[in-house]
């Protein structure tokens, strides 16, 4: 017989469905220009942060998530607000797309006691539990045990309710990830492992450092998996809401694997990174694969927003910022007398 399996037929309407809906523009409009927000707000408040570090007013590191936007709000996108996320030392994106307050996190990078830890957490350990956001962690792979631990948890207490876990693809070489993969396919956890490849592991391509093929990884285990083109914020949202309905339906763990881009170095204090990456590599994510020009493009060529429109968001985003940035320069420092508050030792 020529004819194609019920299988295959199964899979091409899927494919089918998946092409309609990153085709056609959905009859929310205003759920795609509130998307579009995000990521430009995930954006504006990178540049803030950059530029409160350069002119030395925040203390330590920060990480940049710039050029990465569209998978932290795609994923995010598919998640309800007591869905939970751990995130990474470059989580800014992922606590924003999940719902955090512009102002509480500048105040929390510049060690302010409004800020979401009271100033303790600083830029690689926000937390923001009311909207599901466990914390990030500046530990390479170190959010993976908290987020497998919080699907277990949601499994004992009997809520449908789903964990993303961000990282990049530096953190395949953590022993830990594969230990709590194994225990989430073992106990069918509905646990979703986001990795953000965005090519580079601090200074090294990670095709230096990562033998074989990503995902081989995780289907070692009979982890479903899936791929995605990372800039494409539409792409992320329908591949993330599938793997959420069959976490949600007890199909247990899957493992997304986003390509993406950073747009700065490692950390804002990486000047070197000429010497590891090309100007037109750079360049060319820049001008080609930007996220935001990408989804804003689609908007308008469906007519969902005008390019004015998308100004005025802009606009609108760049002034809340500003004003966040001055509740955190405003904002007094915690006491002395916390130094021993709220830590086991």
């Amino acid at each position: 017989m020529t004819g194609r399996s019920a299988a295959s037929k199964t899979a091409s309407k899927k494919r089918r469905g998946r092409r309609a809906a990153l085709e056609e523009p959905s009859v929310d409009a205003a759920r795609h220009l509130e998307t579009y927000r995000q990521m430009v707000r995930i954006r504006v408040f990178e540049e803030h942060a950059n530029d409160l570090y350069l002119t030395a007013k925040m203390p330590g590191l920060t990480h940049m998530y710039a050029g990465e936007e569209a998978v932290a709000v795609g994923v995010c996108d598919a998640l309800r607000r007591d869905d939970y996320i751990t995130s990474t030392h470059r989580g800014h994106g992922h606590c924003i797309a999940k719902g955090a307050r512009l102002d509480l996190m500048f105040a929390e990078l510049l060690g302010k006691a409004a800020g979401y830890n009271r100033g303790k957490g600083g830029s690689m350990h926000i937390a923001d539990q009311e909207n599901g956001n466990l914390g990030a962690n500046a530990i390479v792979g170190g959010s993976a045990g908290i987020a497998t631990g919080a699907a277990l948890s949601a499994r004992l207490r009997g809520t449908d309710q789903v964990v993303a876990c961000f990282f990049g693809e530096g953190a395949l070489g953590q022993g830990l990830l594969y230990e709590v993969m194994n225990m989430a396919q073992l106990w069918k956890l509905p646990v979703i492992y986001v990795c953000e490849n965005n090519l580079y592991n601090e200074y090294t391509h990670f095709e230096e450092t990562t033998a074989g093929t990503i995902l081989d990884r995780p289907r070692a285990f009979g982890i479903h998996t899936a791929e995605v083109d990372g800039q494409d914020v539409m792409a992320v949202a329908t591949v993330t809401a599938e793997l959420v309905e069959r976490a949600r339906q007890g199909e247990g763990p899957s493992f997304l694997l986003a390509h993406t881009y950073r747009y700065y170095g490692h950390h804002v204090g990486d000047i070197q990174r000429d010497y590891y990456r090309s100007k037109d590599e750079e360049a060319h994510w820049r001008s080609e694969r930007d996220p935001i020009a990408l989804y804003g493009a689609w908007l308008q060529e469906r007519d969902i927003a005008t390019a004015d429109e998308l100004g005025t968001i802009e606009a609108e985003v760049r002034d809340e910022a500003e004003k966040a940035v001055a509740f955190g320069l405003d904002a007094p420092y915690p006491d002395e007398g916390e130094v021993t508050l709220h830590v086991y030792a």
